[in-house]
């Protein structure tokens, strides 16, 4: 740690005037948002600050946390729901904390670490780490030391850093140094990137456990208030499944929302390898309540991700009930016999079980006479369930590339498997893998590679022989799985077949 540093920290109780004129000499980024998104007086910042926590208990949350999502947009509009994410974190220690954001303006297809010496609030300047900055930046090619999505300047300056480091410097017990980092990227692959490389940094420091890592991100924009709470509860379930996968995935296919999705995903990755196990949605809200406008909402949510003595469970129970299948397995009957009888997609019904509205992944096999017919899915929660059916049933009958088309002669000796998958969680040990409950998806750069629970179970293979399989059914070598740049997830899957 630099003199400076050194010296920051020990002066970080003192007013804030004297740690203004400590960085006066260095490259400090100035407030480009006070006035505007927070009151630009310290006086007024503090007391905005302090009501808004008065409005809120301290949530009870179940272990130490090692990472948090706060919303960044204007504080009259998301300061009921930040100050959740800020109660619970009012009075802990932390020494260092990572604030991980989107760039709103600035173009980049990096990771930017802001290269100055301080970031400056109303209620003072908070010095950079710039040690374990430069550490950072040497981890990967794409994280770097730079301005860019830093940009100070009132017309254009980005917010979402600075909008977290006034709550920040109310809540925190004792002084704490910055690291402050903007994706211009914010792919799964670089959110994976950032995410390793803080955590293999930060577990070879004896005080690990005294970093914070914040991401900074708001949900769906400009939809109406029921459109954005349906569509902003899809990603937070996958996030209190811990299925930052699929998150990243439909974050980057706009299939769901979040401006800050990729900070979001790179905390979790972190907080993961850091021995979190637990994450908690502790409030959900939209600018809708309180500017009474709910025509055009942006949705907030306060998480936090802990380690706890129980952690988030690995596979959601799905508790289909023997109707709702029956239903399901309809609906992918219809589909493939609807496909090749008319050559046009069936329009099935809505159900009236919220369970099949819910977004799933999905496997669909068709066998006849006992031997595999077709076999098709999708591995991401992207539809409601009963739509997934219909699409998966139609492609496994017209589209599954080992055998032809359906024909219309066969469709009475056709047998439907359906298998609806639970999230997605990373696999850090194959002794978390189960044969005969967990399924596997292994991803390697653009290889990506998936084999049902069944599959394993009725080979016979051991754990080791279905992740190398696996890895085969991606296209990459069988001893893939050992690689750093491989992700191996489990799954369980719900299986079930006509009588």
């Amino acid at each position: 740690m630099s003199l400076f540093v050194a010296q920051c920290i020990a002066l970080l109780s003192a007013a804030p005037v004297l740690r203004a004129r400590l960085l006066g000499t260095k490259k400090v980024r100035q407030p480009a948002v006070a006035g505007s998104f927070y009151p630009a007086s310290a006086k007024a910042l503090a007391q905005k600050i302090d009501s808004l926590l008065e409005k809120v208990e301290q949530p009870p949350v179940s272990g130490a946390i090692v990472a948090a999502v706060a919303p960044h947009a204007g504080y009259t509009y998301s300061g009921p729901v930040a100050a959740c994410t800020y109660a619970a974190l009012r009075g802990k220690r932390y020494t260092r904390v990572v604030v991980i954001a989107p760039s709103h303006y600035a173009a980049f297809n990096y990771t930017s670490i802001y290269d100055g010496d301080g970031y400056a609030t109303p209620l003072g300047a908070i010095p950079v780490d710039t040690a374990f900055a430069q550490r950072l930046a040497k981890m990967n090619p794409g994280i770097r030391l730079s301005e860019e999505g830093h940009a100070s300047a009132r017309e254009g300056g980005e917010h979402a850093i600075e909008v977290q480091l006034p709550w920040l410097q109310r809540v925190l017990d004792g002084g704490f140094t910055l690291v402050p980092v903007v994706m211009g990227d914010q792919s799964y692959e670089s959110s994976r990137a950032l995410g390793l490389a803080l955590a293999r940094l930060i577990q070879h420091e004896n005080n690990h456990n005294r970093t914070l890592v914040l991401a900074s991100s708001d949900l769906s924009h400009y939809h109406t208030s029921t459109e954005a709470e349906s569509l902003d509860h899809k990603a937070l379930h996958a996030l209190e499944g811990w299925d930052y996968f699929t998150m990243a995935r439909n974050f980057g296919a706009q299939v769901w929302e979040a401006c800050g999705g990729g900070p979001v995903v790179a905390a979790m990755v972190y907080a993961e390898r850091m021995g979190a196990n637990r994450a908690e949605v502790l409030r959900y809200g939209h600018s809708g309540e309180t500017s009474g406008d709910r025509t055009r909402v942006v949705g907030y949510s306060a998480d936090v991700f802990v380690k706890a003595a129980h952690p988030t469970a690995a596979a959601e129970p799905f508790a289909l009930s023997d109707a709702e299948k029956q239903e399901l397995l309809a609906i992918a009957r219809n589909s493939v016999e609807w496909i090749v009888t008319h050559r046009q997609p069936y329009d099935p019904p809505v159900p009236a079980s919220a369970t099949l509205n819910r977004e799933y992944g999905a496997f669909v096999t068709l066998t006849k006479h006992g031997i595999l017919r077709g076999c098709i899915g999708y591995t991401a929660a992207v539809k409601p369930l009963y739509m997934t059916l219909r699409d998966i049933a139609t492609l496994a009958a017209l589209r599954d590339p080992r055998f032809s088309p359906v024909a219309a002669e066969e469709l009475e000796s056709l047998s439907y498997e359906i298998s609806v998958l639970s999230p997605l969680r990373h696999v850090s040990s194959l002794e978390e893998i189960e044969i005969g409950r967990d399924g596997l998806l292994v991803k390697c750069g653009l290889h990506e590679g998936l084999l049902l629970p069944q599959v394993a179970a009725d080979q016979h293979w051991d754990r080791t022989r279905f992740v190398e399989e696996t890895c085969h059914k991606a296209g990459l070598r069988s001893d893939a799985w050992k690689s750093p740049e491989t992700d191996v997830f489990r799954f369980t899957a719900e299986v079930f077949s006509e009588k």
